[in-house]
């Protein structure tokens, strides 16, 4: 199960640290990801983040903002968002795939229910 907190409303410019916490079982083998959907649109990636940590990607949208990182010790991810712009705003989804990295929703086999994320213009 995955677990995602954080989201809230914030000021454009601002920041957010969303976390997702694993239970029942352990993810340290798993890739993770955040993904995000807005109002009337479809689920998008935002970044990703390999089994070690050692490799990342992100959503040209994003890149150079957020930060994706995880503690294995703690089955935790995090996506650090910073410089949030209105555009950002939507509901964001922590997943987990076995296997490596990926960008693709149909690849990940666990998701949580989501946090929201509002920025104010």
């Amino acid at each position: 199960q995955l677990v995602e907190s954080g989201g809230g409303l914030v000021q454009a410019g601002g920041s957010l640290r969303l976390s997702c916490a694993a239970s029942g079982r352990t993810f340290s083998t798993y890739a993770m990801g955040w993904f995000r959907q807005a109002p009337g649109k479809e689920r998008v990636f935002v970044a990703s983040i390999n089994w070690s940590g050692r490799s990342t990607t992100y959503a040209d949208s994003v890149k150079g903002r957020f930060t994706i990182s995880r503690d294995s010790a703690k089955n935790t991810v995090d996506l650090q968002m910073n410089s949030l712009k209105p555009e950002d705003t939507g509901f964001y989804y922590c997943a987990a795939r076995r296997g490596g990295i990926s960008t693709t929703i149909a690849e990940f086999d666990y998701w949580g229910q989501g946090t929201q994320v509002t920025v104010s213009s």
